[in-house]
């Protein structure tokens, strides 16, 4: 009997470890991902206003200055439907444009977070561009340089979030480069936009997360042809130091008063006031639940509403107004 039982157990803990494995292997396999062909990004010249489809722009002529070393190869990784992206070593910007018609003459570069180490596509991305779309906005979703990371990434950002300054020597290594990015970013669509049929006084950034802490540092550090013409900033990291903009920069910022991550009232709130302190138009908007890392996502939460919040902002701005010299 003890034997029979014996075998019992030594089954039930052999299957159990059985099934254990398959599964830390099979979330392996999905975590690898798959090569992403950044060869297959064309010049800013080549990009057709009236497809319908994203068009992967390439930010730099050659290689990114500062990264020209790096060997890690980009890949894309489908995680139950949102795709997630990292290593990326060429930067880029996927073009969206609004129907043939529909647009009015405003861009928004889209900076999807991911704490330095991943981007999230769909969320903070893709669906964000055809939200403005629909507004009448071109969309340019900037793919910016991230930390290397391998296979079991999740895993290793999971056991330093809530650990102190944890993340900060990644942020300050990957800082100046991806404010390089989001320069170069700028710039792009400054210099294409008669091509593209934009207002080249109405290129505006909207960033979630580290996305927005991007876009912040930006709006911060710019020359003439880099700076943004205005900024959202959708539960942001803030810079650290927080200086006031030079520049009357108006300022769109949320974030949900629940968010375990990142604090609204270290950073958020704190931006606000920075921004206000000197003058510059902010709006801030902290919704009473929604956690982070929303985006576009519905919850059935406060944060479902600011697509419309945006929406409202960019309108009493005279963004969504169709530039004069647009037929």
């Amino acid at each position: 009997m003890r034997t029979r039982r014996g075998r019992i157990v030594l089954w039930t803990v052999g299957g159990t470890f059985v099934l254990a494995a398959a599964a830390t292997f099979h979330l392996w396999r999905k975590l690898r991902g798959v090569p992403v062909d950044s060869e297959a990004a064309i010049d800013p010249a080549s990009v057709a206003l009236a497809s319908d489809a994203p068009q992967v722009i390439r930010l730099y002529p050659g290689a990114a200055p500062g990264s020209e070393s790096w060997t890690q190869k980009e890949v894309m990784v489908d995680l139950d439907g949102e795709q997630i992206v990292r290593n990326v070593v060429e930067p880029s910007l996927i073009a969206c444009f609004p129907p043939a018609g529909k647009g009015n003459g405003t861009a928004m570069i889209v900076c999807p977070g991911g704490g330095f180490s991943k981007l999230t596509m769909n969320r903070e991305g893709i669906a964000v561009a055809k939200h403005l779309n629909s507004l009448g906005a071109a969309a340019f979703v900037l793919k910016y340089r991230l930390d290397e990371t391998n296979a079991p990434f999740l895993e290793g950002m999971m056991r330093r979030i809530g650990v102190q300054g944890a993340f900060q020597p990644d942020i300050e290594r990957m800082t100046p480069l991806i404010l390089a990015d989001g320069q170069q970013a700028v710039r792009i669509v400054r210099l294409h936009a008669a091509q593209w049929e934009l207002n080249p006084d109405r290129i505006g950034m909207i960033g979630f997360s580290a996305g927005g802490y991007l876009a912040l540092n930006v709006a911060l550090h710019h020359d003439a042809e880099s700076a943004p013409d205005f900024i959202a900033a959708v539960y942001p990291l803030a810079p650290r130091p927080l200086t006031p903009p030079t520049a009357r920069i108006p300022l769109f910022v949320l974030a949900a008063a629940d968010d375990p991550l990142v604090s609204p009232t270290e950073n958020a709130v704190r931006i606000d006031d920075v921004w206000r302190s000197v003058g510059a138009p902010s709006e801030l908007h902290v919704m009473t639940g929604g956690g982070h890392g929303f985006g576009m996502r519905k919850q059935n939460k406060p944060t479902d509403a600011w697509p419309d919040l945006l929406h409202r902002w960019l309108g009493a701005q005279g963004y969504l107004e169709k530039a004069k010299y647009m037929r």
